[in-house]
């Protein structure tokens, strides 16, 4: 483990969880926050030195990162794919790497960052690097194991989602009685899942033979890079499957992070969904 170690941090808990582990095995932390995404929360965790930045200054993050000592850096937080289309202005060196994208998709934009960073003698870390222990083991995670037609719909869900997630579109679909009802595009696992809920929500019977009852399938991409992009659920993803009448959530074990641990799946048992891992 690094002595030092810079983190690039997106939204949610994600980079408070690892900056929190990190120092607690003892690596001084720079973090290079991003004012368009990172919580101010995370100016009370602790790190070294918190550099507040744009989406679009690639060379400040290489110059701070520089200024500081960092040679390796873990990326870590969700930055919402939307923002690729946003007002945000990207300096010379972001610009640069963008107009030589063939594909404007999450492997293809953070892939290219990569690069640019090991060029400049940055490398990245695994993004589970000190999280390992909140990656989903195998098996049932709940109390309550998915019903057959929950497992039916796992099934198909993973077949669906392994065709979407090779084309680096997203990777989470829901699905129904075994028929897709939503599949992910840039808004992310929680809008999709509340998406598929407002959806069924609108059918109006008799015209909708489907249940009201939904699965949820997240899956790691093809040849999934831990550097970035990884699958993460947590405690919000279960209050976004309870208020849009989801009842059974699938990830792939080992390569799909738990943030919230064992608070995610207490919650789920409340909400009697089942979580499973294969």
């Amino acid at each position: 483990m690094p002595d030092k170690l810079g983190l690039i941090a997106g939204n949610g808990r994600f980079p408070l969880l690892l900056l929190d582990a990190a120092r607690s095995r003892g690596a001084e932390v720079v973090v290079a926050a991003i004012k368009e995404e990172t919580s101010p929360e995370i100016e009370a965790h602790g790190a070294k030195a918190v550099y507040w930045m744009s989406l679009g200054e690639l060379s400040r993050l290489i110059d701070t990162f520089k200024q500081e000592g960092v040679t390796q850096a873990i990326m870590a937080g969700q930055v919402k794919h939307k923002q690729i289309f946003s007002a945000i202005k990207p300096d010379w060196r972001l610009a640069k790497l963008l107009l030589s994208l063939g594909t404007r998709n999450t492997d293809s934009l953070i892939g290219g960052v990569a690069k640019v960073l090991a060029d400049e003698g940055i490398a990245l870390l695994s993004s589970t690097t000190y999280l390992e222990p909140l990656l989903a083991k195998a098996g049932v995670l709940t109390k309550r194991a998915p019903s057959e037609q929950e497992r039916k719909n796992v099934e198909y869900g993973r077949a669906v989602g392994r065709h979407l997630a090779q084309y680096d579109i997203g990777q989470t679909v829901v699905i129904a009685e075994s028929a897709c009802v939503a599949v992910e595009a840039m808004e992310g696992t929680d809008a999709t899942i509340r998406r598929s809920g407002d959806l069924m929500r609108s059918l109006s019977e008799p015209a909708s033979t489907l249940t009201r009852e939904l699965t949820v399938v997240k899956v790691a991409k093809p040849g999934q890079d831990m550097r970035f992009d990884v699958p993460v659920v947590g405690a919000a993803t279960i209050e976004a499957m309870r208020d849009a009448g989801a009842t059974c959530l699938a990830v792939d074990a080992g390569k799909c992070l738990l943030l919230d641990g064992d608070a995610m799946l207490r919650a789920a048992d409340a909400a009697s969904i089942s979580v499973v891992a294969d």
